[in-house]
């Protein structure tokens, strides 16, 4: 049993603490010029990927022995039948910090007996530290967040992402970008799953849908934006399931309008 027990603040302050000394090696080199090897045709990962992967599992492992892990990179994957299970983007956003773009972030989620009990994503160059522990609100940088309170559709800002396979993946996004596009304010694409759902949550976009993701992209947003306020769900309005390939993330006020369009 780790010395953290059971109590989550311990839990989100360790994963506080580890935020920022990842944050620390990926913005070490930002901007600069990067190791780069593909994990298909365009889906690349740096060398601060598996620096900061390498560090978080490391640090992991030696406060919380019994834990199991799930970490992007390799599908890391330590799984020793414990009720708690870490599971860790060490860089979400790969292609905006290859290029130079400010959108990406180190994101840590807590799993306890398949629900997400406390969260948290860092962009180290912005300075935004997001986190939440259930039933125990949401932060950004220790400021109480909640989400927007836009109830008409026209005028929202949502946000979505295509998959790195759309040249080839019939199931593309495509077509929902254009079924949605034609009746809200505007859609942005930022890179960075994790960011999305963060930025719902503090209301600074009001929806976010995805597919095609991973636990990893899902886990820390999903605690993060309940805890906001908001609703998290799959397109048809099942409850989430991290484990499965989509997200719809909002306001919960435009929730039934964005999923009456992503679940025809």
């Amino acid at each position: 049993m780790s010395i953290y027990g059971d109590d989550l603040q311990n839990y989100l302050d360790f994963a506080v603490g580890l935020a920022k000394d990842c944050g620390k090696i990926i913005s070490k080199n930002f901007r600069k010029t990067h190791t780069v090897k593909y994990k298909g045709p365009v889906d690349i990962v740096t060398e601060a990927d598996a620096a900061s992967q390498n560090y978080a599992v490391l640090s992991i492992k030696k406060a919380f022995p019994s834990h199991s892990i799930l970490a992007e990179e390799d599908y890391f994957n330590i799984s020793n039948n414990s009720e708690f299970k870490w599971i860790i983007d060490p860089l979400d956003g790969t292609t905006n910090y290859a290029h130079g773009l400010p959108i990406f972030c180190f994101s840590a989620a807590l799993e306890k007996d398949s629900e997400i009990i406390m969260g948290c994503a860092y962009n180290p160059v912005l300075k935004e530290m997001f986190y939440a522990v259930k039933d125990g609100g949401a932060y950004l940088n220790g400021k109480k967040i909640n989400v927007s309170k836009t109830a008409v559709f026209e005028r929202c800002l949502l946000s979505t992402g295509f998959p790195y396979d759309k040249k080839i993946n019939p199931d593309n996004n495509f077509d929902h970008f254009r079924d949605i596009s034609v009746d809200v304010r505007g859609i942005r694409r930022l890179g960075s799953a994790v960011l999305d759902i963060c930025y719902v949550a503090a209301g600074f976009l009001d929806g976010y849908w995805e597919l095609n993701l991973n636990p990893w992209d899902m886990a820390s947003g999903s605690l993060i934006i309940k805890e906001a306020g908001g609703a998290v769900t799959d397109f048809c309005k099942k409850p989430l399931d991290i484990y499965k390939k989509r997200i719809l993330a909002s306001n919960g006020l435009i929730h039934d309008r964005m999923s009456e369009i992503l679940c025809r």
